[in-house]
C-alpha cells in the first residue's frame, strides 16, 4: 500500500494509534481509574458536576478541595482522554490522590465529545473552564495567582492547547499568564496524522483545524513552566509526537523538563500522575512549589 504519512501505509498509521489492540488487558485499566476514582470521590472533600458552561454535562467539573489549613492552596486542573471522544471527568478523579494531600486544590474537567463537537469547540470549552476556575478559585480555597494543568494523551494535546492561549484575546478580564505551568502526558502535538488516520471517521478534522489546533506551530504565552512525559512503551508515533514538540519548544526559546516514564505504556503513565514519589508525580508537585505528602 501506498505510504499516507511519513513511511507508514494506512494500516500502518492507524496501528500506531489504535491503542486498545495493542495493549490486551487496557480495560483492566480503565476499570482501575473508574475504582480509584470512586475511592477518591468518597474519600476526600469534593464539590461535584458544577457547571462552566450552558451545555449540559459536558460543561461540568469536579473539585477536590485543599487540605484544611493550606489555603489559599495552588490549583491544578487536569483535563482527561479518550481521543476526544471517549472517557469521562468521573474516571479521572483518581489523580486528586496524588496532588490535594500534598496541599494542592484539585479541578477535573469534563468536555462535549466528538462526534457531537469538533476540536475547535473542545479547545474553547477547556478554555472556558480554565476561566471559570481563575475567577472562582477563592469560593474553593484556591490561589487564582497558582493554576497549573496537565492532560493525558488528547488531554496533553489540549493542555498544550491552554499554555499557548492568549488569556485576554478570549476574555478581557483574564491576567495574560493565567496558565503558571503545563504538565503534557503522552500528548498529541501534530494533528496530521490524526486526520488521515481511523480516528478522523468520528473527530472530521479539516486541513485548517489541524494548523490552527497543533501545538507544535504555536508559542507558549504568559512564560508558563512546561514538562513532558511519554512511556517508554509508548508506540514510535507518540514518542515521535514527544519529540516534535519539545524540538518545537526548543526553537521558540522554551527548556521544557523531560520526565522519565521507563517501561510504561499509555494506559499506565498517566497512573504515575496520582502515585506519590514517582518522577511524574513529583514534577507536577514541583512546578506548584510543593513536597510529596
Amino acid at each position: 500500500m501506498a505510504a499516507v504519512y511519513r513511511d507508514y501505509d494506512q494500516a500502518g498509521l492507524d496501528a500506531q494509534y489504535f491503542l486498545r489492540g495493542r495493549i490486551a488487558d487496557f480495560q483492566s485499566f480503565l476499570d482501575r481509574y473508574a475504582a480509584r476514582s470512586k475511592q477518591a470521590r468518597k474519600t476526600m472533600p469534593c464539590r461535584l458536576d458544577l457547571a462552566y458552561g450552558p451545555s449540559g454535562p459536558g460543561e461540568t467539573l469536579d473539585i477536590f478541595l485543599p487540605p484544611a489549613g493550606k489555603t489559599p492552596a495552588p490549583v491544578h486542573v487536569f483535563i482527561h482522554g479518550g481521543y476526544w471522544q471517549m472517557l469521562d471527568k468521573a474516571d479521572h478523579s483518581f489523580v486528586a490522590l496524588g496532588l490535594v494531600p500534598a496541599g494542592a486544590a484539585v479541578v477535573v474537567v469534563n468536555y462535549d465529545l466528538a462526534p457531537k463537537v469538533g476540536i475547535d469547540e473542545i479547545v474553547r470549552q477547556c478554555r472556558a473552564a480554565l476561566a471559570w476556575t481563575w475567577r472562582n478559585a477563592a469560593t474553593f480555597g484556591g490561589d487564582p495567582g497558582q493554576i497549573y494543568v496537565s492532560g493525558h494523551s488528547a488531554g496533553g494535546h489540549l493542555t498544550a492547547m491552554m499554555v499557548s492561549t492568549d488569556w485576554p484575546g478570549f476574555a478581557p478580564d483574564l491576567p495574560a499568564d493565567l496558565v503558571k505551568g503545563g504538565v503534557m502526558i503522552a500528548g498529541l502535538y501534530d494533528l496530521e496524522p490524526i486526520r488521515l488516520c481511523y480516528l478522523n471517521k468520528a473527530l472530521s478534522l479539516t486541513p485548517a483545524e489541524v494548523r490552527r489546533n497543533s501545538p507544535i506551530n504555536l508559542e507558549p504565552l504568559g512564560n508558563p513552566k512546561l514538562a513532558l512525559c511519554v512511556g517508554a512503551a509508548e508506540t514510535d508515533e507518540f514518542l515521535r509526537q514527544q519529540q516534535t514538540y519539545a524540538a518545537s519548544l526548543l526553537a521558540r526559546g522554551f527548556r521544557p523538563d523531560s520526565i522519565p516514564a521507563p517501561g510504561l505504556h499509555h494506559f499506565q503513565v498517566v497512573e504515575a500522575l496520582a502515585q506519590p514519589g514517582t518522577p511524574l508525580n513529583r514534577a507536577a508537585l514541583a512546578q506548584m512549589c510543593l513536597a510529596p505528602a
